[in-house]
């Protein structure tokens, strides 16, 4: 798998989250491409990213933020193309031919849009514990990975934006292969299974924590 082709002045600064999606898909590619990082934990049970500090780094107080020697970045999918031009110029991560580019676009908008309020906040209810219905969240859920199975079998190659791996894959990750933790069984659909599967195969790939929650609870 090429890294990076060029090498940062000095690590690059995450602020994120350790149970974060959004702060995983970073995290991973930084660790794809070999780049040097250091992580800061942000507390955000104690509310430290509603803190004038964080909040002069993005005005939105969420996570994850990068400080790459004083370019700083905010928002996941922002940070994966930046990372993606900056750091892998060939256009393997990001595709610089215009449909190849677009195809990519497209799951980092359903990664950003449909995945976010589905999966990921089904999770979310679970992992820390709040009091909410998840009902509709678990069924428009389902339907988003049942079009998405049939998506990854009608286009018949390994990934999801075509033959490589691209950040289409990584932002998509992490909810989609944690979605049992707010309760969304992965058995109905053997396509993403598989394609799980070889994001985890990816080498230097590195896993978010699971939570023992959901289908995941013990038993």
């Amino acid at each position: 798998m090429p890294a990076s082709t060029t090498t940062p002045a000095r690590p690059i600064t995450l602020h994120g989250f350790t149970l974060s999606g959004h702060c995983h898909r970073v995290e991973l590619f930084a660790r794809l491409l070999g780049l040097p990082l250091q992580v800061l934990q942000v507390d955000l049970a104690g509310g430290e990213q509603r803190k004038p500090e964080f909040l002069a780094l993005n005005r939105f107080a969420q996570v994850p933020v990068i400080d790459d020697n004083g370019t700083v970045i905010a928002d996941s999918n922002a940070i994966l193309t930046y990372l993606a031009l900056r750091y892998a110029p060939d256009g393997h991560w990001l595709p610089r031919e215009p449909l190849a580019a677009a195809r990519v676009q497209r799951w980092l908008s359903l990664a950003a849009g449909p995945l976010a309020r589905t999966a990921a906040a089904a999770r979310a209810v679970k992992v820390f514990g709040r009091d909410t219905d998840t009902s509709a969240m678990i069924k428009e859920a389902q339907a988003l990975f049942a079009r998405m199975d049939g998506e990854i079998q009608a286009a018949g190659t390994p990934w999801l934006a075509g033959e490589q791996p691209t950040i289409a894959d990584l932002a998509m990750y992490a909810y989609t292969a944690h979605a049992p933790e707010g309760n969304i069984a992965l058995e109905p659909y053997p396509a993403v299974r598989a394609w799980i599967a070889r994001v985890e195969a990816l080498p230097g790939f590195f896993g978010m924590p699971v939570s023992p929650v959901g289908l995941r609870a013990p038993s």
